[in-house]
């Protein structure tokens, strides 16, 4: 089963279990800016090389299995697994921690951000987020590379 059929709340109850019981784990997070300048792939990967390197710091990684993609700039030997979440605990494990980190970052940019409906879309374009930048504009968190399909 992939993660994305996942409840919201057992989501968030595993995402303790994960984090207490992880030997090592780490968040990757990018710019709206340096996503517009690279591209989504290329942030994606820049984020997951940035979450390898927080993990690093906790302990010796020796492989690693990716969902997806491969990450050329790491030299530590990988696996890249197509539907990853669906085929492997790791992946499936990371997957839920970074889903469910991102929905709390989207949960607080919310309350920074009222009128935007974050809380309820977790920065997916909804009629409501459409909505918000229509009535409110962009915030410093919007990537413009995005705003470009609906402005």
């Amino acid at each position: 089963m992939t993660t994305k059929k996942v409840s919201e709340k057992k989501r968030n109850s595993l995402y303790n279990l994960i984090l207490d019981n992880s030997i090592s784990w780490g968040i990757g997070l990018v710019a709206p800016e340096i996503i517009d300048e690279i591209n989504i792939l290329n942030a994606t990967k820049k984020a997951m090389t940035i979450a390898i390197d927080a993990a690093k710091e906790k302990c010796d990684l020796q492989h690693l299995l990716i969902d997806a993609v491969s990450l050329e700039e790491i030299d530590i030997p990988q696996t890249s697994i197509i539907k990853g979440d669906a085929k492997s605990v790791s992946i499936a494990a990371a997957s839920i921690v970074a889903k469910v980190y991102r929905d709390n970052l989207m949960i607080n940019y919310s309350k920074e951000y009222p009128g935007y409906a974050f809380e309820k879309n977790k920065g997916y374009g909804t009629k409501a987020h459409y909505k918000g930048i229509s009535e409110k504009g962009i915030t410093p968190i919007h990537r413009k590379s995005f705003l470009k399909k609906i402005l």
